[in-house]
């Protein structure tokens, strides 16, 4: 176990100490231990490096609340320990740092292989309203419900202790270093940027995988221009824990062929990083996955940017009140409401709601307050779902509507109280 300030990973290494290093990167709710099962053969080549997000694992709990800033604490952990260059393969939430150290730190990536990944997770709304649910109710509904969305349902049947484990494993995470990665999740998207992703890539999903599936991993062959597709036959999102020795078998080919074999014991370095890009056909023992080939294809273009006010406002107009909301209104929009949309997301929300004075919470107080004195009731039912958003409890929001009765009046109130409850009842049920 390792020494973890707030800038940094707690770690694990095995391997022998000369090796290349090859980083395990973990999924959301998860711990360095759900790579236990290919650790001890892949060890055998390398020196694995494992390790813990925030609040997961026992580990401090210093919320997280992007995938940039994983990375740097990745990052920061491996200049402590004088790692430059190395193999990295993450699953999910870490497959997301791995895109983002093929993006902004080529210079430090070997070779990547993506497990149960997209460029995009779901929708923002998703993620947002997953830590609505667990600010309300904790991490139990989650936890429960884990398995389901992990494993294929015979595994979760036949291996009752490895399902058990696992919701132990999200039942003792953090519940707020939790929600910071919700939020990373919910912010995630380099769908436009896959292009400039340059090492070789092996993009491994299971087949029966209802979370992150085969589509979003061929939207990630295609777009990456050195990638290579797995299907791993009979698994879920899980695939490491319901499929390991498959995907042992999966790292140990891509990185013995995509990451050259020119390792400088006396300089920790890489004499050359990436092989020409092959196309290699895996053998076929029982045990391995087919490997799927797929040409790549052409990515849209990125739509052309309007005024930095624009662009801040609907950015922050889309975290406050969830993408859903603001696809409607936009839509919605034509040539005699559109100045209108404009105008408001370039104001209320690229101004007035970017302005460092308040924190976002304080401004929900504010304008839940605003709305209840003005008896705009359809207004607060969208900014009580923003108030949860921004980190609000119930509890909190209830105070705000008390304080207003005395202040707006009983009857203002009391329309606001019926409003407000029916939309946190709504927001924080857990989803079945």
């Amino acid at each position: 176990m390792s020494e973890t300030p707030s800038n940094t990973l707690q770690y694990r290494f095995d391997g022998p100490e000369e090796a290349p290093v090859l980083i395990l990167g973990p999924s959301l709710g998860t711990t360095w231990h759900m790579w236990d099962r290919q650790v001890p053969e892949l060890a055998e080549q390398w020196r694995v490096f494992r390790f813990d997000l925030p609040g997961h694992g026992g580990a401090p709990a210093y919320p997280a609340g992007s995938v940039a800033d994983l990375t740097r604490r990745l990052l920061a952990t491996l200049d402590a320990l004088g790692v430059q260059r190395f193999g990295y393969a993450g699953c999910a939430l870490g497959g997301a740092i791995g895109a983002e150290l093929a993006l902004r730190h080529p210079e430090r990536l070997a070779s990547l292989v993506l497990i149960a990944s997209s460029p995009r997770f779901g929708t923002a709304d998703e993620f947002r309203q997953r830590g609505v649910i667990v600010r309300t109710n904790g991490l139990d509904p989650i936890a429960r419900t884990a398995p389901e969305h992990w494993f294929t349902g015979g595994f979760a049947a036949a291996q009752p202790a490895i399902t058990e484990w696992a919701v132990q494993m999200v039942r003792t995470t953090d519940p707020g270093c939790y929600i910071a990665a919700c939020e990373a999740l919910a912010a995630f998207d380099v769908q436009a940027e896959l292009g400039r992703i340059g090492v070789p890539t092996l993009v491994l999903v299971g087949s029966e995988d209802r979370v992150t599936g085969p589509a979003e991993a061929r939207t990630l062959v295609a777009g990456i221009p050195d990638a290579r597709l797995a299907v791993v036959p009979g698994a879920s999102h899980l695939v490491p824990v319901e499929q390991p020795a498959a995907v042992r078998d999966l790292l140990a080919h891509h990185f013995s062929t995509a990451w050259h074999p020119g390792y400088d014991v006396a300089t920790g370095q890489m004499a050359a990083i990436a092989a020409p890009p092959v196309k290699p056909v895996l053998p076929a023992p029982t045990r391995m996955a087919p490997v799927a080939e797929i040409a790549p294809a052409v990515r849209p273009l990125e739509p052309a940017g309007r005024s930095d006010l624009y662009d801040t406002g609907i950015k922050i107009r889309r975290e406050v009140l969830g993408d859903a909301h603001v696809d409607r209104a936009l839509a919605s929009a034509d040539d005699f409401s559109g100045d209108f949309q404009e105008f408001i997301t370039r104001y209320a929300w690229g101004e007035i709601w970017d302005r460092p004075g308040l924190d976002r919470r304080s401004r929900s107080c504010v304008t839940l307050t605003a709305l209840v004195a003005g008896g705009h009731l359809e207004e607060l039912a969208l900014h009580t779902r923003a108030a949860l958003r921004n980190g609000l409890t119930p509890g909190e929001i209830k105070e705000v509507l008390l304080q207003a009765a005395v202040y707006c009046g009983v009857p203002a109130a009391n329309s606001a109280f019926k409003v407000a409850q029916r939309v946190i009842r709504e927001e924080t049920t857990p989803q079945q």
